[in-house]
Order: structure tokens, then sequence, then C-alpha cells
């Protein structure tokens, strides 16, 4: 894969911060997901909407990690 243009130092800052936080997220909602499932009258359809913000999630942070490092198969 031929490398992108290389990124600026404001914009592997912004990247970075913006990762941090979707990882943060994604954690955060694997306990949500947990507890949501454990629960005796549990919400399917809530898990499964939480489930997909989860999976859109992780696409962001794959996006964003090849971005930061545009050589490394995410």
């Amino acid at each position: 894969m031929s490398p992108g243009p290389e990124l600026s130092d404001e914009e592997r800052r912004g990247f970075e911060a913006k990762l941090t936080s979707l990882r943060i997220e994604h954690r955060d909602l694997d306990d949500v997901i947990t507890k949501l499932e454990l629960a005796p009258d549990r919400d399917e359809l809530q898990i499964r909407r939480i489930k997909k913000r989860k999976l859109l999630l992780k696409d962001q942070i794959s996006w964003i990690e090849r971005q930061l490092d545009p050589d490394t198969l995410a």
C-alpha cells in the first residue's frame, strides 16, 4: 500500500486523542453490555443497539489506526 501524505503534529495529536476517547467508550460499552445481559429483565433491543454502537466504534478505531500508521494492516 502506498503511504498517504504525512500527518502534521497537530493532526497526529488530534487522531491520538480521538483514538483514546473511542477506546475508552468501546471498553465502557463492554461493561454496560455485561451488566445488561446479567439483568433479570434484560432488554434485547437495547443490548443489540449497544453492540451495534460498539461495532461502529471498532470501525472508527481501525480507521484512525490506519491514518496514524498506514503501513500496518489494521
